[in-house]
């Protein structure tokens, strides 16, 4: 079993939320995280991309002069890529990068992403995280305070006499932050959207690309429970039909 220490929004630990490894597939297949990473890339690419080819650009296609008796070197048409004004070599044309893995291998590669961010406990819960916020300042304020979840208690120094640097280094980096939730929230949403770096979804929306990007994880108690009910129903062998 593992642990992932809770924190509330002062940043003082409270306790801590044991998470079973089988509910998250158990082990971590990086070829596979690596291949569901590379489709979403590239699904996020924009092919929009057009140059002219000889076909494309005005002019006729008939032979400048005559193959021999000029003295110049031989030439054809005036579109020639290697003419001024000529068509591209090559030409890039639109194109759509997309392309689908199995639904089956993503679902498993987000759980394998979750598992890595427990493992390498770069994971922390939040209890009692404002549901109706009103100000950003309210949010940054929690992140700043969070301790990082993956320094160890002995490599901590007390706050008496550090310098704010050393104390700002114990705290969680806010710009790789993914901060998961179990429902949506426009009001949360509204609220984080402004703080460079911190990326909010429900955890009904994660992407292995999205979890894998961010350092650390932050979730509710309640968005803990959503995923660990979801890598049980997903563990869960299909009942075979008789």
């Amino acid at each position: 079993m593992l642990t992932v220490p809770v924190y509330n929004p002062a940043g003082e630990k409270i306790g801590e939320e044991t998470v079973d490894p089988a509910d998250f597939g158990g082990e971590i297949n990086k070829q596979l995280l690596h291949n569901v990473v590379v489709m979403h890339l590239a699904n996020r690419r924009v092919g929009t991309v057009n140059t002219r080819g000889r076909a494309d650009v005005a002019g006729s296609g008939k032979k400048i002069f005559r193959q021999k008796g000029t003295g110049n070197a031989r030439a054809g048409a005036k579109r020639t890529n290697k003419r001024k004004g000529g068509g591209v070599a090559f030409a890039r044309r639109n194109r759509d990068y997309r392309y689908a893995i199995p639904k089956k291998a993503v679902r498993t590669a987000i759980r394998m992403a979750l598992l890595s961010k427990f493992q390498d406990h770069q994971a922390i819960i939040v209890d009692g995280l404002p549901q109706a916020p009103s100000k950003t300042r309210e949010f940054a304020r929690i992140l700043s305070v969070l301790q990082r979840p993956d320094l160890q208690e002995s490599d901590r120094v007390e706050a008496t006499g550090e310098t704010k640097r050393q104390a700002r280094s114990r705290t969680l980096d806010r710009r790789t932050v993914l901060l998961g939730l179990p429902s949506q929230n426009p009001l949360v949403h509204r609220c984080v959207r402004n703080i460079d770096g911190v990326k909010v979804a429900p955890v009904a929306e994660f992407n292995t690309y999205d979890i894998l990007r961010q350092r650390y994880l932050v979730l509710t108690r309640e968005a803990l429970a959503a995923l660990k009910d979801r890598g049980k129903t997903a563990a869960q062998p299909a009942s075979q039909e008789s």
